[in-house]
């Protein structure tokens, strides 16, 4: 979802540099980038590292507070992400949302999609092991009740292409904040924009048929 679907990743960033500085610590942007496509509680452990007191459940909240406050004002939509979304939908393809961000996050960019864009729903606070393990896309599959290696995921961190990877699925990465080293176990995609569901389907029988 964060850097996918939605270009939240400044949102979490700003929100991380502001709780770092309220406790009189230092967070730079290479810390902020260390923490993209990680899972909440872990990210949480080392905001604690750098001083904040709070525990991780209160870091957490706080957190999504302030980035569900920004995405009120503004829903930031990656380029493309909700055109490709829908054509799927239209034609009776199944998605799924597989996040690291807390439940109540999820549905409230989900639900400002203006229409009935997934099927199911993984948050960070659904799985116990987070990305980079494959459990949050497993999950995902059986949430809809099909075989992960019959699903295409769509990611623009290395713990999330990890996470995919490892559940079997086919991989598409389209990086977005921070570089993603190519890899021959997934593809890349510079951007979603211009891309339809032909394109996954490509992507798909190609990987498949290898």
């Amino acid at each position: 979802m964060d850097g996918t679907l939605v270009d939240t990743e400044p949102y979490w960033m700003a929100a991380e540099t502001d709780l770092v500085h309220s406790y009189g610590g230092t967070w730079t942007m290479d810390d902020a980038v260390q923490l993209v496509g990680s899972g909440l509680w872990h990210s949480a452990r080392v905001l604690q590292a750098h001083g904040v007191t709070l525990s991780e459940d209160e870091i957490i909240a706080l957190m999504t507070d302030r980035v569900l406050d920004r995405i009120t004002e503004e829903v930031p939509w990656r380029a493309g992400s909700r055109e490709l979304l829908q054509e799927l939908n239209e034609l009776g393809i199944q998605c799924g949302l597989v996040t690291m961000s807390v439940r109540r996050m999820a549905l409230g960019v989900v639900d400002s999609l203006g229409f009935e864009g997934f099927a199911a729903v993984i948050a960070g606070d659904d799985v116990t092991h987070s990305k980079p393990h494959p459990e949050p896309y497993e999950l995902g599959a059986a949430a809809l009740g099909v075989n992960v290696a019959d699903c295409v995921a769509l990611e623009d961190s290395a713990p999330g292409i990890a996470s995919a990877v490892a559940a079997g699925a086919v991989v598409i990465g389209v990086p977005l904040h921070v570089p993603v080293p190519e890899d021959s176990s997934f593809d890349t995609w510079h951007t979603v924009e211009g891309r339809t569901a032909d394109h996954l389907f490509e992507v798909f029988r190609a990987r498949r048929s290898a």
